[in-house]
């Protein structure tokens, strides 16, 4: 049974959808600025905590850690209790997270913070990509995926040289103090704006705002639906392409880009930053490029492997071509991002082969490989140039050589070749849902 959409319930259904929209990817911007920031804070951290590279990198991976094993449950969460109920609680934990890692006088305080921040935010994106699900048109889901990483990849920038030039006005602990504030404030926003389904509030579904019968709700229990999912074949290759391609290229922009910079060519932390702002720029462009892409050619595998095929490349090229401060690298580090951004069509590839009620699992599930490979990566950067360490320190701060750096390179393009192969796997959709006739 279809409804007769009158002008006015039309009006009403957007401005909900938009409201809604806003608030969630306010809270996703926090998201991708708590991803980045350990890494114009490094040296900070270090002097701070005492610590050699790998425990930096444990240290910024525990955000990536508890993330990880979040991602499913936030999928469960997302389809279960509902989008506004993860999001609330979500946005407090983190908030709470922030503001003792500002405060933070120990190491393992600081760690217990950056756990907080992570299992706080790791319900934030797919909530949202769920309510993209339920509030926006399947012809557009695409479009709308690249937008949102285009708005999240707002917090990276700013993580990058804004923030670099926000410590030379205030200390890294205030930045993360007003931080944890604005996540507690969004908290409350989610609470009072964010909805569901507009069912919830007497509007008929997006599908049948466009004439269409709305998608049958969920007739197991959750648990048989996740493990369906989990044995879904069409799932796991996005799983891999986020872990190479995503994780990979985060761990380096979100930690290591800039020690990089400043170790190997003698940058200063602000001047190092701009290279990591352009890759996070162009990591934001690519995104909305790949999603409108892959919606206008109606084809996802295309576009996912063009783009892990020439981040894989550009791997090579940083280890192998005269690149340095200037032009080149900044165009290096820009493609990086740009190619990176590809990861952005395994959301709707894995919503695309998976039953709609279970959207928010099926996006968790891909999702885990991106932060598993951030977790891993993180440490394993640093635990590389640890072992080419030649015992150099500037001010309490360890500084490596361009051959430590060179290992952790390889691993990066490694994890591209991993992404890579994945991608060749992928399932191809033509932009509609396999699992329902349409």
């Amino acid at each position: 049974m279809t409804h007769v959409i009158s002008p006015e319930i039309l009006r009403q259904f957007r401005r909900l959808s938009w409201t809604i929209y806003l608030v969630l990817v306010l809270g996703y911007i926090s998201v991708y600025f708590h991803r980045m920031a350990p890494g114009v804070v490094a040296s900070d951290l270090m002097q701070a905590f005492s610590t050699t590279g790998a425990a930096l990198g444990s240290l910024a991976a525990m955000y990536y850690y508890i993330y990880t094993a979040m991602q499913i449950p936030a999928g469960v969460l997302a389809d279960t209790i509902g989008i506004r109920g993860a999001v609330t609680v979500g946005n407090l934990v983190a908030g709470l997270g922030s503001i003792l890692f500002g405060l933070a006088e120990t190491f393992e305080v600081a760690a217990i913070g950056r756990f907080l921040v992570g299992l706080g935010v790791s319900v934030i994106f797919v909530s949202l990509m769920k309510s993209n699900a339920v509030w926006f048109s399947e012809r557009i889901y695409g479009r709308v995926s690249g937008v949102t990483l285009l708005l999240g990849n707002l917090g990276s920038v700013f993580a990058a040289g804004p923030l670099a030039a926000l410590l030379g006005m205030m200390s890294w602990r205030t930045v993360f103090v007003v931080t944890g504030l604005v996540s507690l404030v969004l908290a409350v926003l989610s609470f009072w704006l964010v909805r569901n389904r507009p069912e919830d509030v007497g509007l008929p579904s997006a599908r049948e705002l466009e004439g269409r019968v709305s998608h049958a709700p969920r007739q197991r229990h959750w648990l048989r639906e996740l493990r369906m999912l989990v044995l879904n074949r069409r799932i796991w290759p996005g799983f891999f392409a986020n872990f190479g391609l995503a994780g990979g290229l985060f761990a380096f922009a979100g930690l290591w880009g800039v020690p990089l910079l400043r170790d190997v060519f003698g940058l200063s932390r602000g001047d190092a930053s701009l290279y990591t702002t352009l890759s996070l720029l162009g990591l934001a462009v690519g995104a909305l490029a790949a999603g409108w892409l892959s919606d206008h050619l109606g084809r996802r595998k295309p576009v996912l492997v063009g783009s892990a095929l020439v981040y894989a490349a550009c791997w090579l090229a940083m280890l192998y071509l005269p690149w340095g401060p200037g032009w080149s690298g900044m165009l290096l580090f820009a493609l990086l991002g740009f190619t990176g951004a590809g990861f952005v069509v395994t959301y709707p590839c894995a919503r695309e082969v998976s039953p709609p009620p279970s959207a928010g699992m099926a996006i968790s599930i891909v999702n885990t490989g991106l932060f598993l490979g951030a977790a891993l990566m993180q440490p394993l950067f640093g635990w590389a140039l640890d072992l080419a360490w030649d015992g150099m320190l500037v001010d309490g701060v360890r500084v490596y050589g361009a051959g430590a750096y060179d290992a952790g390179l390889w691993l990066m393009f490694g994890f591209a070749v991993i992404a890579l192969a994945a991608t060749l796997r992928i399932t191809e959709t033509r932009g509609r849902n396999l699992t329902v006739a349409d």
